[in-house]
C-alpha cells in the first residue's frame, strides 16, 4: 500500500474546508512518516501510551488528536501537547482535562461525543445530557478547555439511508448547541464524523472533520 499516494488521493477528493485526521493507531512510525513526507500533519491515536511514545519520537510539528475515550487517570500524559480530544462524554472527564490543561498553562480543545448509532457498544451523550453539562455552574467554571464542536460515529451498516440519518442527527445536535450555548463562540465549528467506509456521506451531511485510518494505512495491526 502506498500511504503517501492514498492520502493525497483522499485529500484531493475532500472539499478544502474539511480536515482530514489520519488515524494512525496501531501503525508504526514509518507509516506515519510516509504520510508526513507528502505534507500531512494531523494524526489520530486512541491509546495514551502509544500516543505519548509517538509524540516523543516523531516531528514536533505534528498535530495530535486523541480519538475515543481517554481514561481520566491518563489525561495528564497527553495534556501537555494534545491538539484536540474527540471523545468527551461527561462533566467528570471535562473537569479532569481542565485540571491537567491548567497545570500545563494550556487550553485544550474538546469535542462532545454523541451517541447517534443504533449499536449499544458505541458510547456518547444524548442532547439532554449535553444540556445538563453545558448549563451547569461547574462547566461555566472550566477555564482551560474549549468545546469546539461535536463528534459521533454512525452504525456500521450497508444501509446508506440509516448512516445519512445518523449523520444528519449529529448535524442537528451541532446546530441546536450552537444556537443555545455557543452562538457567541468563534471556536464552536467542528462536526467530526465520517470514517474510512462512510466519510463521503458524512461530508455530504455537513462534516467538517473526517477520521480515516484503514483507507490510508491498510488494515489495523493487532
Amino acid at each position: 500500500m502506498d500511504i503517501g499516494k492514498e492520502i493525497l488521493a483522499i485529500k484531493k477528493e475532500l472539499p478544502e474546508n474539511i480536515t482530514l485526521v489520519a488515524v494512525s493507531k496501531t501503525k508504526p512510525n514509518e507509516d506515519i512518516m510516509a504520510a508526513y513526507n507528502v505534507g500531512h500533519k494531523i494524526f489520530g491515536e486512541n491509546k495514551v501510551q502509544d500516543l505519548v511514545t509517538k509524540y516523543e519520537t516523531l516531528p514536533k510539528d505534528i498535530e495530535w488528536h486523541f480519538i475515543g475515550h481517554p481514561q481520566s487517570n491518563k489525561v495528564k500524559y497527553i495534556a501537555p501537547f494534545i491538539s484536540l480530544i474527540h471523545g468527551v462524554d461527561s462533566l467528570k472527564l471535562l473537569k479532569v482535562i481542565n485540571k491537567e490543561a491548567a497545570k500545563n498553562s494550556r487550553t485544550v480543545n474538546c469535542l462532545l461525543q454523541f451517541h447517534i448509532a443504533t449499536e449499544a457498544t458505541k458510547f456518547g451523550l444524548s442532547i439532554n445530557e449535553a444540556r445538563e453539562i453545558l448549563k451547569s455552574e461547574a462547566f461555566q467554571n472550566l477555564k482551560n478547555i474549549d468545546i469546539v464542536g461535536v463528534m459521533g460515529m454512525a452504525t456500521f451498516t450497508e444501509d446508506k439511508n440509516q448512516i445519512r440519518n445518523e449523520f444528519g442527527t449529529l448535524k442537528n445536535i451541532f446546530n441546536l448547541l450552537k444556537n443555545e450555548y455557543f452562538s457567541a463562540s468563534k471556536k464552536f465549528v467542528e462536526i467530526s464524523m465520517g470514517m474510512s467506509n462512510d466519510y463521503g456521506l458524512a461530508v455530504e451531511e455537513g462534516s467538517t472533520m473526517v477520521r480515516v485510518g484503514s483507507k490510508i494505512f491498510g488494515a489495523r495491526n493487532y
